[in-house]
């Protein structure tokens, strides 16, 4: 469930997006009724999305924004005004905010809007993911070009399919890696003997990575494996 942050000074359009959002959409979301309260509530946690209000009392939308930029670059941030001048646009995106709504709108075009920033937003990410090299596990570091489990001195140096494997789990740590994900990227193909040649795989990384009691690789029955670093 994505958390989203409402910063909206009319309290009878705030309740309605909130309980709206909270019952279309399935997010949780958190409503505050002036920018000063945002601020604090930003502060506290973390949040996949937020929508500010700009004209607001004591601290407006786009003073937030700016606030929250400072702290946070990336979290996405929709402004919404009654305004409709180019200028408030304009300042809007100068100010770091993906998107742009303009008073009065339909509810479900704000939804639409929030579900196609969240993907894209989603899509940036793991495509930044699928380009990491590198990955702290507990006490190791693990280096995947050069296939290498380095710790306190200590080299491990990995076949191509152990490289593949543990950076496949790295990507996917403390969630569920399923069978069928790890043997079509890594052997294209989810046969049963490419299946026993993986659990032979799994058992030598569990073997390099058994000195840090802080890091497991369990299995997750009728599903996969997930690499647990506590």
């Amino acid at each position: 469930m994505k958390k989203i942050l409402l910063v909206e000074d009319d309290p009878n359009l705030g309740l309605l997006l909130q309980d709206y959002l909270q019952l279309k959409g399935k997010f949780d979301v958190v409503l505050c009724k002036d920018g000063e309260e945002g601020l604090r509530a930003f502060t506290k946690s973390n949040y996949d999305l937020l929508i500010l209000d700009v004209m607001m009392p004591k601290k407006d939308g786009f003073t937030l924004g700016k606030d929250v930029r400072k702290i946070n670059p990336h979290v996405p941030i929709i402004f919404a005004t009654a305004k409709g001048m180019i200028e408030d646009k304009t300042e809007a995106f100068t100010l770091g905010g993906d998107d742009y709504i303009t008073k009065p709108f339909r509810i479900e075009e704000l939804l639409l809007r929030i579900n196609a920033l969240l993907k894209r937003t989603e899509n940036a990410d793991k495509k930044n993911e699928e380009q990491q090299t590198q990955f702290q596990i507990g006490k190791y570091n693990f280096d995947y070009p050069s296939q290498m489990i380095v710790a306190e001195g200590t080299n491990q140096k990995l076949s191509t399919k152990e490289a593949e494997l543990l950076r496949l789990l790295c990507m996917r740590k403390n969630e569920v890696l399923t069978r069928e994900e790890a043997l079509l990227n890594i052997w294209h193909d989810d046969n049963y003997f490419n299946g026993r040649s993986m659990d032979v795989f799994l058992s030598k990384i569990r073997k390099y990575l058994k000195d840090d009691p802080n890091v497991e690789i369990i299995n997750v029955h009728g599903r996969g494996y997930k690499l647990l670093i506590n």
